[in-house]
């Protein structure tokens, strides 16, 4: 029997319709001599120190670099301890079942980095020998699964590329765990949490902040004239900025006692604009970003529903290339969206000459090529699914698409000695830019204009002119967009689209894992949204404020660890030498962090734990806590439906009960009733209520 194994059930349920395993097993499917089960993602990692013996936050115990990594289940916290989950114990099971009756095993996890480490770690937990083969697909078609079926190759092939997971997943582990617990040593209480890539992130948040939040707008005047010829009017920009409003003001008497504007030069240039590439994920999550205020998580998990949904390529790609036999596909995928509302119309007019081929380089595409769509129509999809469906298609329309012709005009005025610029643009051929009806280009700020025909030489008169009062501006707070790309370049601003593809290599984190990491950021509360923008948290920037200047948070380095771990992937580089490189890289952010001073802001109200007698409670918005982790006395503000003050949480914390609180809701009956919130001997809150008469009070869980 031969065993497949797949990274999800539905991706499981795809491969076992293709292979005839049509029987439904617990944990599998069955059939045609397969059996074809799968994983829940990471279903394997690596242990935390208490399974190396070491527990707390010790400084003695720092830092922690294990000889042999050891791996178990996928765990679930209950209470202080982390234990097996019990759905994954299940699974692995019937994994260890089918390996251990397998010929041969299939691996069909994802085809990247992180789905053959899922593979590798069940495989190597299990210790299991059987021999594998991969299935190495770009889409879940029944026709790439099938072709991929004819085309397994030996799971060795892959062993560089397991080398790459395996040392990113150690070098996070090592680097992760020392440097958290070396801040939160040196804060005195509470979990701080740092990480690889998640602090370098962190960085570039704060200090774009922090850059805008110090910024001095500088004031400075410039001159609008308006004129007009052949009925055509429009303004005219002066070139030079005045500082100071006097200057501006005898400028402007010039110009009025001139009357007259004098054509000074007129350049006209025929500008092509090749189409854009197809997007890679980074891309994708950038332009959902801007166009829809989507997440980089959301915009992720919508492309693997419709990959999984087969109608999307392998979403987690960093290529935005196609090689040449899957050129060969491109225009029966256009034809597809003939019958499209948004495309139809476009693809009868323009495509009956020859696909541009720009986005066609076999050497650019790495484990996947670019996001493009499949042969399986796209039905029955979700307003959100079908946003970023027609993104896709629409991109791959516009990069196979044809040059679009515009003709920028500059033309340079002069009245009084002031020199003026207005620009203007008309679009001689639309190609790619009729996709989206887009035919005006954006001029990065630049005031565009419909210009009449002017000639050196022409004189103008002076309609009106206008002083217009403006200050300088900082560079705006991060957009998940623009952190996304901050995160591609390592923090390099590349204007450039072929600049920027040439930065991909050095860039943080990888096109899989971005969202996620952003994603930590907010879970650890380091940073918030308003609106779009991304704004770190006062925890956040206490982080930032301790580490900015350290190890931990140079993003160059980091960028420069992607490249290394790409290079071992491909076999350029040796998996041991980056691991010794990490373990020195640990030991000396270890030492910086202890050795550092740590200030806090904390404003928040504490008192004394009555539990531990060592640690301070801490309020926070939804929980009072103590900062004593050893402890784990924990307050949830919200009690039937009622929140308590602080007022009320003090008093409880300070003797043991609260008084009488009116308007509790039953969660049986929804009724409202009145009762003090007490501890118990172990510390959790119940209700008392006041006697009756003639009776003791009665007393039941408050939660």
């Amino acid at each position: 029997m031969k065993v497949c194994i797949a990274e999800k059930p539905s991706v499981a349920k795809s491969i076992a319709a293709i292979l005839g395993a049509s029987s439904r097993k617990d944990g599998y499917f069955e059939g045609g001599g397969y059996a074809v089960t799968w994983a829940f993602g990471h279903l394997v990692g690596l242990a935390m120190p208490e399974a190396y013996g070491i527990t707390g936050f010790k400084r003695e115990n720092l830092p922690i670099l294990p000889k042999e990594f050891l791996l178990v289940p996928r765990q679930i916290k209950e209470g202080k301890e982390y234990k097996p989950d019990p759905g994954v114990m299940k699974q692995l099971n019937i994994i260890k079942d089918l390996f251990s009756r397998a010929s041969e095993i299939i691996v069909c996890c994802d085809a990247g980095r992180e789905g053959e480490l899922i593979h590798r770690y069940i495989y190597n937990y299990l210790g299991c020998k059987v021999p594998c083969r991969r299935l190495w697909i770009s889409s879940l078609t029944d026709r790439a699964i099938r072709d991929g079926f004819q085309t397994l190759r030996p799971g060795s092939d892959y062993d560089n590329l397991f080398l790459s997971a395996q040392a990113r997943s150690r070098a996070d582990y090592v680097v992760g765990l020392n440097a958290s617990q070396a801040l939160s040593i040196t804060a005195g209480s509470g979990i701080w949490s740092l990480g690889r890539v998640q602090t370098p992130t962190l960085a570039m948040i704060c200090s774009r902040y922090m850059e805008n939040k110090d910024f001095t707008p500088q004031t400075y005047f410039r001159l609008k004239a308006h004129t007009a010829k052949d009925a055509t009017a429009f303004g005219t920009l002066s070139e030079s900025k005045y500082d100071k409003r006097q200057s501006a003001d005898e400028a402007a008497i010039a110009i009025r006692e001139a009357g007259m504007l004098r054509v000074t030069g007129v350049e006209r240039k025929e500008v092509r604009q090749e189409p854009p590439l197809l997007y890679d994920l980074t891309s994708l999550q950038k332009d959902a970003n801007k166009q829809h205020g989507f997440s980089a998580d959301k915009t992720l998990s919508i492309a693997q529903e419709l990959y999984e949904q087969r109608v999307l390529s392998y979403p987690r790609t960093g290529s935005r290339y196609i090689s040449q036999d899957v050129f060969e596909e491109i225009p029966h995928l256009v034809a597809m969206l003939r019958s499209h509302p948004l495309f139809g119309r476009y693809i009868d007019k323009r495509f009956d000459t020859t696909l541009n081929s720009r986005p066609v380089d076999d050497t650019k595409v790495t484990d996947h090529h670019a996001l493009i769509i499949t042969e399986d129509p796209a039905s029955g999809l979700s307003e959100e699914q079908q946003i970023i469906y027609n993104m896709v298609a629409g991109r791959m329309l516009e990069a196979f698409g044809e040059r679009c012709i515009k003709e920028n005009t500059t033309v340079s005025l002069e009245a009084g000695g002031v020199h003026f610029v207005a620009r203007g643009s008309i679009t001689l051929h639309p190609g790619w830019r009729e996709v989206f009806g887009a035919d005006q280009e954006e001029m990065d700020g630049e005031e565009l204009t419909v210009l009449p025909d002017l000639t050196e030489g022409d004189t103008l008169t002076l309609r009106d002119l206008e002083i217009q009062e403006k200050q300088t501006k900082p560079k705006p707070l991060h957009t998940e967009a623009t952190l996304l790309a901050s995160m591609e370049s390592a923090g390099k601003e590349c204007e450039n689209e072929e600049e920027r593809e040439a930065m991909k290599e050095g860039g943080i984190g990888t096109p899989a894992t971005r969202a996620a990491i952003i994603e930590t950021l907010f879970a650890r509360e380091y940073i918030r949204r308003e609106k779009k923008l991304l704004v770190p948290t006062n925890k956040g920037l206490t982080v930032y404020l301790a580490v900015r200047d350290k190890k931990i948070a140079d993003v160059a380095m980091t960028g420069s660890w992607e490249l290394a771990l790409s290079k071992i992937g491909t076999g350029e580089m040796d998996a041991t030498t980056f691991h010794r490189s990490i373990e020195v890289y640990a030991s000396q952010i270890t030492a910086e962090l202890l050795e550092m001073p740590f200030e806090r802001k904390d404003n928040r109200q504490n008192c004394p734990c009555p539990k531990c007698g060592n640690g301070n409670v801490v309020f926070y918005p939804k929980v009072a806590k103590c900062n004593n982790e050893n402890c784990g006395l924990t307050v949830f503000r919200s009690i039937a439906k009622k929140e308590l003050s602080d007022s009320q949480l003090t008093t409880l914390l300070m003797n043991g009960k609260t008084g009488i609180i009116k308007g509790f809701v039953s969660s049986k009956t929804g009724s409202t009733f009145d009762a003090a919130v007490a501890f118990d001997a172990d510390y959790k809150t119940i209700f008392e209520f006041a006697p009756k008469k003639g009776k003791g009070g009665k007393r039941s869980k408050s939660k």
